[in-house]
């Protein structure tokens, strides 16, 4: 498993105060957690991405600012919708330049 940490999982174990091995054991045991291929996410996914609530990410689906598909019973959002609505945003409201 690759490691993404600079620190090495010896010193995380000391600073954590756990043992190394269970350290490790609980790493092996959660296995990969995310899916990097994910396109389409769940409307409380994408709203957690955009740091709005689900009801106001439903105004935006509802709106058209934020394109969406259903899936079955299910609404997805695909993931470039939320960059590219987020881009927009920082480039109307003036957040891409330093002030």
């Amino acid at each position: 498993m690759p490691q993404s940490t600079s620190l090495p999982l010896a010193q995380i174990a000391q600073l954590l105060d756990v043992p190394e091995d269970s350290l490790r054991a609980l790493i092996a045991a959660r296995g990969d957690q995310g899916d990097t291929t994910l396109v389409g996410l769940t409307v409380a996914e994408a709203a957690r991405r955009m740091g709005v609530g689900r009801t106001t990410l439903y105004k935006y689906i509802s709106s058209g600012e934020v394109p969406s598909a259903k899936v079955g019973r299910l609404r997805r959002v695909p993931v470039e919708a939320v960059n590219e609505f987020l881009q927009r945003r920082l480039s109307r409201d003036g957040f891409g330049t330093a002030a």
